[in-house]
């Protein structure tokens, strides 16, 4: 597995912090595995981050001249679906999502690498803003994060950034229409061109039928009608879909989940006045979940599924629709069947802190399509848990720890517990033998007393069924040695190395 990219200064820091968990993100969709996500996140990482170094030089050299590039996260999903493709023409296809697999044989990914006119009109647009510009709306619309969080990453004024966001669509939608006016079209789409453009400006106005005929069979007027339409909220579907392509609601879905566990959406007063900006994003998050719902039905009557749902022109469209609007959350139903299947341990999505010496990697634990990445969503400072509190008790369990990485001063591990009897909760303690401290979990909440650490089940991942498997990872430091940990009970009960 290659080495990711050491960060030489902190803004190459913040650029590994601010992407690598996307990328992580998005490589779990791609793949049919546990351990591959990690290894085709690693190698995207380190291409996508190559070519942003790359890009940044020719910047540099070509005087000031604007060299048109996607902002970091934007550019490294693309590096993640590149390597994708590489892997499939270089014989490591098995290793892919069978959908990912057949996308990636079809003309549908043939776009996204083609001539430059024959581009998806939102991928097009996005590569013609201002970088900056380009960052705010991608943070904004897809990643889902608030803006006063959007604000602080860009260095933006808070009381204005809503309305240079605004300016951003405005200049996003007229970059949009240039790019479907230069786009080759037959004599049909380019009588409908003028049409199109009058009808999406204003949330009032009415579409014609004939227009509307052209629209549910045309799917590149279709694509940019989505990007036009700037009302609705259509547009973080618009631009997943048509910069990420295969995956993109898939992957959005993810970002607002990731978005509302590490904000703290939804608990009972997030969305009070005056709060904490960073967890005053409830609102913006049920706006944006009634966007995707619109975008969906949309995508749908503008026949737009081929192009930005996660699978190929071949195959049951109906079926991958219904997998992919599946809440990601639940692990106890298949993506390929869509019926319940045994529990597999979710993917992992840390942040972690990168040091001058080494790059973590991310540990993923199972094999299903997880759901939201609980990114900074707990702490060692969380609440201490009452092991004993869980209504099954475990009568019997298996413990695997691994450790995933290690560099000075920091590790990653991954646990994975199974168990003879259904879960409807669970905590699972361990006692570190060299003075460890776990820096940040994931799919779990930890709590840490000196060497004893009690990590208890997410809300999302509670349920687990007999002789299914329950897993999460984390981040930590160590100073002198760093054994593995002993001690380890499921609801108070000990287990037996698995």
């Amino acid at each position: 597995m290659p080495d990711l990219p050491t960060p030489k200064d902190a803004t190459e820091a913040a650029l590994f912090s601010e992407g690598w968990d996307a990328v992580l993100s998005y490589a779990d969709l791609c793949t049919s595995g546990s351990l591959t996500a990690h290894q085709l996140a690693n190698e995207a990482f380190a291409l996508g981050m190559r070519e942003l170094r790359a890009a940044a030089g020719t910047h540099v050299r070509g005087a000031g001249r604007r060299t048109p590039r996607l902002p970091t996260i934007p550019a490294l999903l693309t590096a993640v679906r590149d390597t994708a493709a590489a892997w499939e023409a270089g014989g490591q296809g098995h290793k892919l999502d069978p959908d990912l697999r057949l996308w990636l044989n079809s003309g549908n990914a043939a776009r996204f690498s083609g001539p430059p006119l024959e581009r998806p009109v939102a991928l097009r647009g996005l590569r013609d803003l201002q970088e900056a510009d380009a960052s705010l709306l991608w943070l904004a619309e897809v990643e889902a994060l608030p803006l006063p969080a959007v604000a602080r990453r860009l260095g933006l004024d808070p009381a204005t950034v809503a309305d240079e966001l605004d300016q951003v669509r405005a200049l996003f939608r007229d970059r949009c229409h240039r790019a479907h006016l230069d786009t080759p079209m037959d004599a049909r789409c380019r009588s409908y061109a003028g049409l199109l453009d009058a009808v999406t400006r204003s949330p009032a106005a009415d579409t014609p039928d004939d227009l509307s005929r052209h629209l549910a069979t045309c799917v590149r007027c279709a694509e940019a009608a989505a990007c036009l339409r700037l009302h609705g909220g259509g547009l973080p579907a618009a631009l997943a879909g048509g910069v990420i392509g295969w995956g993109g609601l898939a992957y959005l879905e993810r970002r607002r989940r990731a978005a509302e566990v590490r904000l703290g959406a939804g608990r009972p007063g997030a969305e009070t006045a005056g709060g904490d900006p960073e967890e005053g994003g409830a609102g913006r998050q049920r706006a944006l979940r009634g966007g995707l719902l619109a975008a969906a039905v949309l995508l749908s009557a503008l026949a737009l599924g081929v192009s930005m749902m996660p699978f190929g022109g071949t195959g049951d469209d109906s079926a991958a629709a219904r997998d992919d609007r599946q809440p990601v959350a639940d692990p106890s139903v298949s993506r390929a069947t869509g019926r319940p299947a045994s529990r597999k341990p979710p993917a992992a999505t840390p942040t972690p802190t990168p040091t001058p010496s080494a790059t973590p990697t991310a540990p993923h634990t199972g094999g299903g399509k997880p759901g939201p990445e609980p990114q900074g969503s707990t702490s060692s400072a969380a609440r201490t848990p009452d092991p004993t509190r869980s209504s099954a008790p475990a009568a019997g369990c298996r413990v695997a720890y691994h450790l995933v990485d290690q560099w000075r001063d920091g590790f990653q591990a991954a646990v994975t517990v199974t168990t003879d009897r259904p879960l409807d909760g669970w905590s699972v303690s361990w006692t570190f033998r060299d003075g460890q401290r776990v820096a940040q979990m994931w799919d779990a909440t930890a709590h840490q007393d000196g060497s004893h650490v009690t990590a208890t089940a997410a809300d999302y991942d509670k349920a687990v069924t007999a002789h299914g498997t329950l897993s999460f990872g984390f981040t930590g430091t160590w100073h002198t040695d760093n054994r593995s940990p002993h001690g380890f009970t499921l609801n108070g009960v000990p287990c037996a190395a698995g």
